[in-house]
């Protein structure tokens, strides 16, 4: 019943304001009026609906339930000669919400950057698919956007936003009775909450991936195995180029390998490191590579070459932090280390190209710059034992003058004090 009275305002304007230009909240009205006495789920929809987005536009009841509010009398108000449908069947929600949402006329005159081919990319869906077969268990429109209470989607409160969007995809795939049948795991949303996509959403980078940024969102479908890696290219364009001039390139191809996916993982994507090469626990070329095969000895030299950049530039940054601690102006020194340590991302980057030479030419521009940065800390330390030692011969000779002064201020109070016959 809930999802029915979702459409109640998504497709609104369809049956009684199209063609009218945008207006404020429409006036109270007969089904308003009666709904609002219940303290149900039937009062609960007027209840809601007093902040959605569609109610906030001028839209009423009578786009998506039909009916006729202007009569008082419910039988009246409720004749199905006046197009009273009642609570839209589910599997007819996508299609009612199209009637406004798919006439770009229509919707140019509320909102002209919305899209109008909602509906096209739904049917492409796995869950259009699914409800096209006669699965009602699918999800709808209503199902992601609410039914009375739909807000506008970079609203905080908005069930698409995309700060919630997780638990609102979770609300079903998180649901072990609800995918029963479907062969799919409910872990998805624990695996995406320990994962660093996820991390940067919470800290507040709403551009971080969401489920809709991999899958999609009214077309919603998984990647394939042969498109894993453009659609994780889409955000990691440098690795996706650097993977496909790789010598793994060809044969995860023939074995139908998901390349990303091989080493990252999908949902549960933690933070990577240059353990991930090498040969400890943490190595993941070790999961196929044998020691003493090429890759395994590439992966060493890769780890060896990016550990040693990365201890190379903590040995660096310490002496540029001691100067500046002592007061010596190292900002020129701290740039240098900067732009080090951006040719050591460049060859964490690299890695994914599997080529060891190319991650030791970038390397070598790295060691060449913290190297330089070493320099600039060490010649300020080296410039600060030279101004104290300065300051140290000048406080001693300030010391000889002052003391001389003494004596002489002394000898000549002594004269002073003295019988003219004895001076």
């Amino acid at each position: 019943m809930r999802f029915v009275l979702a459409v109640a305002t998504l497709g609104l304007a369809a049956v009684s304001l199209r063609g009218q230009a945008p207006q404020s909240a429409p006036a109270a009205d007969s089904c308003r009026t009666c709904h609002a006495i219940f303290e149900d789920r039937l009062g609960q929809a007027v209840r809601e609906s007093s902040e959605d987005v569609h109610w906030l536009r001028g839209l009423s009841c009578v786009a998506c339930h039909g009916g006729d509010p202007a009569e008082e009398e419910a039988e009246k108000a409720m004749d199905p000669r006046k197009g009273y449908i009642g609570v839209p069947r589910r599997a007819e929600i996508p299609r009612l919400c199209a009637r406004c949402h798919s006439d770009a006329a229509f919707v140019r005159g509320y909102n002209p950057s919305l899209r109008t081919d909602q509906l096209a990319q739904y049917r492409t869906s796995v869950h259009g698919q699914r409800l096209a077969q006669g699965d009602t268990r699918a999800a709808v429109c209503t199902d992601c956007h609410g039914i009375h209470n739909i807000r506008p989607a970079a609203s905080p409160v908005s069930r698409v936003h995309p700060l919630r969007i997780p638990e609102t995809c979770a609300a079903c795939h998180s649901d072990a009775e609800r995918m029963k049948g479907y062969k799919i795991p409910t872990a998805q949303l624990d695996e995406y909450r320990a994962s660093v996509h996820f991390q940067a959403l919470e800290g507040g980078d709403l551009s971080a991936p969401t489920c809709a940024t991999c899958h999609g969102n009214h077309g919603a479908a998984p990647p394939g195995v042969a498109s894993v890696e453009r659609v994780c290219g889409t955000c990691h364009v440098f690795q996706e180029q650097l993977f496909d001039q790789s010598p793994h390139k060809g044969p995860w191809q023939v074995m139908g390998l998901a390349p990303c996916l091989a080493c990252h993982s999908n949902h549960r994507i933690e933070a990577t490191s240059d353990a991930l090469l090498g040969a400890g626990e943490a190595s993941l070329c070790a999961r196929c590579h044998s020691e003493g095969d090429n890759g395994w000895k590439e992966s060493l030299d890769m780890h060896a070459r990016l550990s040693q950049l990365q201890a190379q530039l903590g040995q660096a940054e310490a002496v540029l932090r001691k100067a500046e601690r002592a007061g010596m102006e190292v900002g020129e020194g701290f740039l240098t280390a900067t732009n080090a340590r951006e040719q050591l991302i460049k060859g964490r980057v690299e890695v994914h190209a599997f080529n060891a030479g190319r991650v030791g030419k970038v390397v070598d521009d790295g060691a060449k710059l913290a190297a330089q940065a070493q320099e600039a800390g060490e010649e300020a330390l080296r410039e600060l034992g030279v101004r104290r030692k300065g300051l140290g011969l000048s406080l001693i000779a300030i010391g000889v003058v002052v003391l001389a002064l003494w004596l002489l201020i002394r000898e000549l109070e002594g004269s002073r004090a003295r019988p003219p016959e004895t001076r």
